[in-house]
């Protein structure tokens, strides 16, 4: 390991970040830290059990009791479920699947290429804020964004001569924190305002909140936090982090030129016909796209979903395997015309080399699927969610002071249930009735909970992705983990959080719709 950053230990807010990272890099490895919280959550589930406590299902209505782990039916669960756990835990095929495109596109040089001939000649600001904006608007593709976008940013970084750790943090700040927002709708707006639309039938049935409903302050959302994120990353992380020595072949990272003493890339000579193989995989891939576009058009396409619709269809659902194969296509395009690819056997060996590098990665994601699942299993973060809400929902809060109210009991809530959905599934019947009754429109109800959930998905201990970016970040740095990352990704969750919340008060105080036909209080 020859990392040897050079990190600047001045200023209050300095010292802070070196403290959470010295402190949480002082916990277990992460392996044995996700073993522990899963020995965690058997007590509590044991003890919390005891009392008998029970929970309201928000889809059945039905009370449910908290179940124990460490009982004959958690012990049956443990030991039938430990293998589903880790083989359906989401995001190892999506890594798994991802890399062996990425994979293959970095080692035949396209990547490499690709960056050198465009990114490298951009002013350094604009490539921060295209990365960030590429995250931020990378929802689109659901999960997906998490596995593609924050590697590539780091790769990026790296051939600019800045530290890798910054561009992996940007990217990953900008997909997590910044989930919600988006200049298109997207599934996550489609699935959300079905939620509210079935928590307002409580009060009223005739009211319905339409995937567009946070339209007009998600888009301009994108452009805020963008313009954050750039000046976290470039006015924080980045100096933070100084100037990164490593050498990231031996950390088993991307196999991009070292930085030059002055900070620009020192290139390494470049294939004579590496602008012939570009120009080749871009035909390539427009090709591709065209059939992909070709086959969504026709309103009876398979590929639509019902009564045509693209939110919520088999082309979203599938946009794992079409970004494997374009990645697949474009690469072997380029490759071949380089010379980097000169057999079929070249593919599949290639691949595996990928694959290789993410041992590590699978040791750590079968710890992190048992203590996740067994979370969900015992039904403890539902229960903490809802009794959480029931005691804000007491306090009979309303109105803009206690949709802000409403929004930071979320952000405690969201550290306790990563998934969005099933969190917003869980307030939504309490607070959505509660605020109709004040005369206030579930659509901002909706917008408040968006803010804060999204801006905490990249410090939630129990999201998935938190293992997958120690993964990540263990390429440049192998002494990274849960500290590192937390010391990185808490100045743009903050930053996120706070500018995003003042915008939508200040939204509302200046009644512009939040959506097409919106407004903060519902009709008369």
């Amino acid at each position: 390991m020859a990392v040897k950053a050079k990190k600047r230990a001045d200023g209050v807010l300095a010292r802070l970040l070196g403290g959470i990272e010295r402190a949480g890099n002082r916990l277990p490895h992460p392996f044995m830290l996700f073993i522990y919280l899963a020995l965690f959550i058997a007590v509590v589930s044991w003890l919390v059990s005891l009392t008998g406590a029970t929970v309201a299902d928000p889809e059945t209505g039905e009370q449910v009791a908290v179940r124990s782990l460490l009982s004959g039916e958690g012990l049956v669960h443990v030991l039938t479920s430990m293998l589903p756990n880790f083989v359906e835990f989401p995001p190892l095929g999506l890594v798994l699947t991802m890399m062996l495109g990425i994979g293959l596109a970095q080692r035949v040089g396209l990547l490499e290429t690709l960056i050198k001939r465009t990114i490298l000649k951009a002013p350094r600001k604009v490539t921060t804020a295209a990365i960030i904006l590429t995250g931020i608007c990378g929802n689109l593709a659901s999960d997906a964004a998490f596995i593609v976008i924050p590697p590539l940013a780091a790769v990026v970084f790296l051939q600019l001569g800045r530290h890798p750790l910054a561009g992996l943090a940007a990217g990953f700040a900008a997909v997590g924190s910044g989930f919600s927002a988006n200049f298109m709708i997207a599934g996550t707006d489609a699935l959300l305002s079905g939620i509210s639309t079935e928590a307002a039938g409580i009060v009223d049935d005739s009211v319905t909140v339409s995937p567009l409903a946070n339209y007009f302050f998600m888009a301009f959302s994108v452009v805020l936090l963008t313009s954050v994120g750039v000046f976290v990353t470039h006015r924080i992380v980045e100096p933070r982090l100084g100037a990164y020595e490593g050498t990231p072949d031996e950390d088993g990272g991307a196999d991009p030129a070292q930085p030059a003493e002055d900070g620009a890339t020192e290139a390494v000579e470049e294939n004579p016909k590496a602008g012939r193989g570009l120009r080749n995989a871009g035909l390539v891939a427009l090709a591709y796209i065209a059939v992909v576009v070709a086959a969504v058009l026709p309103s009876g396409s398979p590929l639509r979903g019902e009564n045509g619709a693209i939110l919520e269809s088999p082309l979203l659902e599938g946009v794992i395997p079409i970004l494997l194969l374009l990645f697949v296509a474009v690469a072997v395009a380029y490759g071949t015309t380089v010379g980097a690819i000169r057999n079929t056997g070249d593919v599949p060996r290639m691949m595996a080399e990928a694959v290789r590098d993410l041992s590590g990665f699978l040791v750590l994601m079968f710890a992190a699927a048992q203590a996740i699942a067994w979370f969900d299993w015992t039904r403890l973060g539902l229960w903490v969610a809802v009794n959480g809400a029931v005691l804000l929902e007491g306090l009979g809060i309303g109105g803009l002071v206690g949709l802000v109210a409403f929004s930071l009991l979320t952000v405690v809530l969201s550290m306790l249930i990563a998934s969005g959905s099933a969190l917003w599934a869980v307030e939504a019947p309490a607070f959505v009735p509660m605020f109709m009754l004040n005369g206030i429109n579930p659509a901002y109800v909706q917008a408040a909970y968006r803010i804060a959930d999204s801006s905490t998905n990249s410090i939630v201990p129990l999201s998935p992705y938190i293992a997958v970016m120690i993964g990540f970040m263990q390429k440049y740095d192998k002494k990274a983990g849960l500290g590192t990352l937390f010391a990185l990704m808490v100045p743009y969750t903050v930053t996120f959080y706070v500018s995003w919340l003042l915008l939508f008060i200040v939204w509302t105080l200046l009644g512009i719709p939040i959506g097409p036909g919106e407004s903060l209080h519902l009709p008369e």
